[in-house]
């Protein structure tokens, strides 16, 4: 059963509240003070707690962050008889799920409590949702049963028992990073730090300090030691993301941390040893940089010793409708909505697109198409306008608009939406044999 607490020093007030609170089904429990109440709550699996502000013994919104931060899942109502803004924006900033004064929560604070609820189960079953799919650091978690994929897949598997160097290139959104951190999960240093970092997102000066540290007083503002991020991920793996976009002044400092695990801190004299092990990525032609002048070579066969392309999305379309599906079922849990699927005639748009963003891209549509979508359905009008005007005309497969063949293929796309995917039932429909059906969904290449 729901359990409610109730603290407050006024016992008629406390008593009242209780009535109304249990009047709903929930179990109510009581405490006078702050002290009571703390104890309530570590003998107790309490969701919500509706709390009075001025106590005997402290103040209800400074003891709201010390639930939040003991108690992270409970939700915080905090009531009081003398309403003002700063208490009610701290409230709020500590983490209370709402602020209200009191003689006016008659009305409100049943319906505030079943909100209260729903975000708390909300909360777990995206918790639920994450657990169900597995640790998602894990090899499992790459969704894809592509021949391209899977070979990835299989190459990275390999390389992680050892603590060789690894380059995992691919274009943008492809999964890099999911494979660098799928490859140290399964590696004897998971126990360990992973430690990511966008080497094009800082300028050299900055990357130096965030990669290596520095020691106080070597340059203005430096006021205390910093550790750097390679020492950070001691014992562990740093994780080089685009690669390719460091100075090659750096380039030399990296190739020394691969050679002999050490490096010089910012403003120091001596080296520091670590035990790190490092995986680079990249999208840009390293080979081609080099010939350019702008990547060292030496350093590009230090950390290719093992290499590993990452597919393109439009390479592996086979797998779209896993990891739509997948994303389906996420989102609409983030969203707080009910989507149970996604039509087959949106589906087949996202199959058609090019995906120059690739997982990514696909990641944020349907993250958008869950938010607009009005039924517990993903349909074309919910995707983006580019998507839906392009895509198909796009398609090598799409039949002329005259053509009566097209006309046909748009029907049976309709009727498949209408029947949520089942064959059988669209067959009825159509007025056609199961074994016809079948031929046309082959010949019009609609899965």
């Amino acid at each position: 059963m729901k359990k409610v607490l109730i603290i407050d020093d006024e016992a008629t007030l406390r008593t009242l509240l209780s009535r109304i609170v249990g009047l709903e089904g929930f179990e109510v429990l009581q405490a006078e003070d702050l002290k009571s109440g703390m104890i309530k709550l570590e003998q107790n699996h309490i969701d919500v707690v509706l709390c009075d502000v001025k106590l005997p013994d402290g103040n209800g919104v400074d003891f709201t962050k010390t639930i939040k931060e003991k108690f992270p899942a409970i939700e915080v109502i905090l009531l009081t008889a003398y309403g003002n803004i700063p208490d009610g924006v701290k409230a709020i900033k500590n983490g209370a799920f709402d602020y209200l004064t009191k003689g006016d929560d008659n009305n409100k604070i049943i319906p505030l409590l079943f909100r209260a609820f729903d975000k708390i189960e909300l909360s777990s079953r995206v918790v639920q949702l994450e657990k169900q799919l597995g640790n998602k650091h894990s090899f499992e978690n790459i969704i894809g049963k592509s021949k391209v994929i899977l070979q990835a897949i299989e190459l990275a598997k390999k390389v992680s028992q050892t603590d060789t160097t690894v380059l995992l290139t691919g274009e943008t959104g492809v999964g890099k990073e999911v494979f660098a951190q799928s490859i140290h999960q399964a590696s004897n240093r998971c126990k360990n730090n992973f430690v990511a970092i966008n080497c094009s997102a800082f300028s050299k000066e900055l990357l130096e300090n965030e990669l290596f540290g520095h020691k106080t007083g070597s340059f203005t503002g430096a006021s205390k030691d910093q550790k750097g991020l390679l020492e950070e991920a001691n014992k562990g793996t740093i994780f080089l993301d685009e690669i390719g976009e460091m100075h090659i002044e750096l380039q030399a400092k990296i190739l020394r941390v691969i050679e002999n695990q050490e490096f010089i801190k910012i403003g120091d004299s001596k080296p520091t040893k670590i035990d790190v092990r490092i995986i680079a990525a990249t999208n840009r032609d390293l080979e081609k940089e080099i010939e350019n002048g702008n990547f060292r070579e030496d350093l590009f066969y230090r950390i290719s010793v093992f290499q590993i392309q990452i597919p393109a999305l439009r390479n592996r379309k086979e797998d779209i409708e896993m990891l739509v599906n997948y994303f389906v079922k996420y989102f609409s849990i983030k969203a707080n909505k009910k989507i149970e699927s996604i039509s087959q005639e949106a589906l087949q748009l996202l199959k058609n697109h090019n995906w120059k963003g690739n997982i990514r891209e696909l990641k944020n549509v349907i993250e958008r198409s869950s938010i607009l979508a009005d039924t517990n359905i993903i349909d074309t009008d919910s995707l983006p306008i580019d998507i839906q005007n392009n895509t198909l005309s796009s398609s090598s497969n799409q039949l002329s608009a005259f053509d009566l063949s097209s006309a046909e293929k748009l029907h049976i796309l309709k009727v498949l939406n209408y029947t949520k995917g089942n064959k059988t039932e669209t067959a009825k429909l159509l007025n056609i044999a199961l074994t016809t059906l079948y031929r046309k969904l082959a010949d019009y290449s609609i899965q």
